[in-house]
Order: C-alpha cells, then sequence, then structure tokens
C-alpha cells in the first residue's frame, strides 16, 4: 500500500499548492482582464489561455528551457543554489500552468457577470477602489472563482505530461499519481494501476460534482439554452 499512498500524497501536495498559486494569480488576471478595456485585452486572455489548448509535453519543453541548467531562468536560479528540474517544486510549477487557464476563464466570467450598477454605488458612497473588489466584486463572483478552482485543482491532480518532463519519475519524490499509473502498466503490475486509476477517477469525479454546484443557476441555464 505504501506505493499507492506515496503518489496519492505527493500528488495532492502538488495539486493543493499549484491551487493556491492559481487562486491568486489567476482571480488577479481574471479581474484585470474584465475590467481593461483595450484591442491587447483579446490577445493577453489568448495567450493566458493556451496551456488549455497546448501538448502538455510542449509546455514541458519550454519549462525545460526556462528552468533547465542552461535555459533562460534556470541559469540563473543554478547560480543562487536553487534547483526546479526533477523536484516536486517543479511539478508545481507545471500543474499551476496547466490549471492556470481554468482559473483564468471560470473567474473572469464570474467578475464580467457582477452587477456594475453594485460597484458604482460603492465608488459614489466613497469605497476606494480596494475597497470595491474585496467587498462587492470578490463575494459577488466568489461561486464562480471557487468553482474554476476546484476544476484547476481536478486538473492539476491529473497531470502528467509536463511534470513528467520538468520533475520526471523519481518514486517518493517527484511520482506522482498519473506518472505512478503509467509506470504500473508499463511493469504490468494492474492491481496497482487500477486502484491507482479508481482513486483518481473517484477523486476527480467528486470535484466535478462540488464544482457543478458552485455554479450559478443562471449559469448553468445558460449552457443549456
Amino acid at each position: 500500500m505504501g506505493s499507492v499512498w506515496t503518489p496519492l500524497l505527493l500528488s495532492l501536495k502538488v495539486a493543493g499548492w499549484a491551487t493556491v498559486l492559481n487562486l491568486f494569480f489567476g482571480v488577479a488576471a481574471a479581474y484585470g482582464l474584465s475590467r481593461w478595456r483595450s484591442p491587447l485585452r483579446d490577445l493577453i486572455d489568448s495567450i493566458l489561455t493556451l496551456p488549455l489548448v497546448l501538448p502538455p509535453t510542449v509546455l514541458g519543453y519550454y519549462l525545460l528551457v526556462l528552468l533547465g541548467k542552461r535555459g533562460v531562468f534556470g541559469a540563473w536560479l543554478s547560480k543562487m543554489g536553487i534547483e526546479l528540474v526533477f523536484t516536486w517544486q517543479g511539478a508545481v510549477i507545471a500543474s499551476t500552468i496547466v490549471a492556470f487557464p481554468l482559473v483564468l476563464k471560470s473567474a473572469r466570467a464570474a467578475f464580467e457577470n457582477v452587477d456594475k450598477q453594485l460597484e458604482n454605488a460603492a465608488r459614489v458612497l466613497g469605497v476606494s477602489e480596494a475597497g470595491v473588489f474585496f467587498r462587492v466584486s470578490l463575494p459577488l463572483a466568489a461561486r464562480g472563482i471557487a468553482a474554476g478552482v476546484l476544476l484547476a485543482f481536478a486538473r492539476a491532480l491529473g497531470e502528467f505530461g509536463a511534470t513528467l518532463m520538468i520533475a520526471g519519475n523519481l518514486p517518493g519524490r517527484t511520482q506522482t499519481l498519473s506518472v505512478a499509473i503509467y509506470e504500473a502498466v508499463q511493469a504490468g503490475d494492474d492491481s496497482t494501476a487500477t486502484l491507482l486509476v479508481v482513486i483518481t477517477s473517484v477523486t476527480c469525479v467528486a470535484v466535478l460534482l462540488i464544482a457543478g454546484r458552485l455554479v450559478p443557476e443562471h449559469a448553468r441555464r445558460a449552457d443549456l439554452s
């Protein structure tokens, strides 16, 4: 059972950190894009959404180019004694980037659905822009943001390609659930592979059910129409 619980706990650790990072960066980017009026907005949105459509191996390659010992940032980090390749921190970075668009899209839609009259009323009453965000915009968009965060957690939990390329497959150190499933299948260990697949599937289904509950009712009706 140790061979099952170790990658599970590591995957939860990686997905948890990736979700926290996406919560901050994704919400900030989503709010900025929802309020920014510029011809460049769609271009920036497309660039930030690229991880949703690019093959994970392509993202992994980009990360190696950037964070490898001879990479753009990797060489600089290496001089400071910081190594990200073949570490669980590298897996966190890969999972964060892959899952980022899910938070961005959901949070942006939630912010754009906030009644602008309520925000303007708060400004008329003398509330600062920061106060408008934290007291009006963020609470009203919270359900949509939470749904995106849950989806990002599920995506980070199942990330494989980019994680394998940047973090490798080191048992007990960087071997996440998806990588452990791949290794078990390759080794012909069907029982372990089946157990890991069931754990991953049940977790993702539970997350999707919760995320579906958090999506506002009017948004669900719009999707059905």
